[in-house]
């Protein structure tokens, strides 16, 4: 149980570290809470003991450890109002008739990612929620296949495969009657996996060419799965102009995520209200956060998610999130 001096001081760290990214001293803290040094280093080292504070190996003073952070996040912190200027930003967007839900979303999160200077992006649900109703195919040219994959929901999406000349139009035809006729019925997010275990191992009996088809129609599934997951980026290297990601392989592996659609989709928030995921319980980087929030309008929902450094500002990302939701038509609190 800290006392209230150890609660000021570790609060006065924590959002002093945010600004500057750099260790705090006792001395500095002794100005702002007319305290002695010898008082200051002495509960400084409590709140080390506690695993809230740690040492800089390459500067005296304390900085937040992960657990620092996420004591703030749960017990000192309180949302920052936002400035009338970003208000008024978002109010023109969510004011604009012209825009649909999706744009309206999509300009909301460019508005926060330029407020913050982090990366954002909005998840939304059309793919999950999208099932395969049938597979169509029309031959072009001698190599060449126009496929349409229906769903359940009217959408209808176009991709023109090209095959070896070697492939006959009665090869195409049996592959596809194979996918109707065992994947019809499942989410877009689901059909890779689905033809991995239920079309893969049979199609050798039905099709002569199975290897080439099953490649061909696998990787058009993942293509259309992937441009329909709606998933919009805003500021996606934003973050890089944080002192901490100057590691080259770091940076990397963090976009390499970004990519990685399967990865984004983890991404999903299930919970209501705003939620903070901070280091390690982020699953994309130990020196990452990430807050999210979902949104429920008419039926139409999706996550919108703040990715930043572990020294975010979490009140202002908060504060951020929570007028969205109340503006943008978030779905009620329970």
């Amino acid at each position: 149980m800290l006392t209230e001096r150890q609660k000021e001081i570790l609060k006065y760290i924590v959002e002093e570290y945010i600004k500057t990214a750099k260790p705090v001293s006792s001395n500095k803290i002794c100005n702002k809470l007319n305290c002695s040094s010898a008082t200051i280093r002495n509960e400084m080292v409590i709140l080390e003991d506690y695993h809230l504070l740690e040492k800089n190996h390459f500067a005296s003073g304390r900085q937040p450890s992960e657990e620092g952070y996420r004591y703030y996040v749960n017990n000192l912190m309180q949302p920052k109002n936002m400035s009338g200027e970003d208000m008024l930003k978002l109010q023109t967007i969510f004011h604009n008739s012209t825009l649909d839900l999706n744009d309206t979303i999509k300009k909301s999160i460019e508005i926060v990612s330029e407020i913050t200077n982090y990366t954002t992006l909005v998840l939304g649900k059309s793919a999950q929620d999208n099932r395969l109703k049938k597979v169509e195919t029309i031959p072009l040219e001698a190599n060449k296949v126009l496929t349409m994959v229906i769903t359940d929901k009217g959408f209808v999406e176009h991709k023109t495969l090209n095959l070896p000349l070697t492939i006959s139009t009665e090869e195409v035809k049996k592959t596809v009657d194979l996918i109707n006729k065992l994947v019809v019925g499942t989410p877009l997010d689901e059909i890779s996996e689905k033809l991995e275990y239920s079309v893969k191992p049979i199609i050798a009996k039905y099709v002569k060419q199975h290897e080439i088809l099953y490649n061909t129609f696998y990787d058009a599934f993942n293509e259309i799965n992937h441009k329909n997951s709606d998933v919009h980026f805003a500021g996606k290297t934003k973050f890089l102009n944080q002192p901490e990601f100057n590691d080259i392989d770091k940076v990397k592996d963090i976009l390499n995520k970004f990519d990685n659609i399967s990865f984004v989709d983890k991404m999903t928030e299930d919970d209501n209200g705003v939620n903070i995921y901070i280091g390690s319980d982020s699953d994309i980087s130990d020196d990452l956060s990430i807050v999210k929030t979902k949104y429920n309008i008419d039926g139409d929902e999706g996550t919108i998610a703040i990715i930043g450094p572990k020294r975010m500002e979490y009140d202002k990302v908060v504060g951020l999130l929570d007028y969205i939701k109340q503006n943008i038509g978030g779905q009620d609190e329970n």
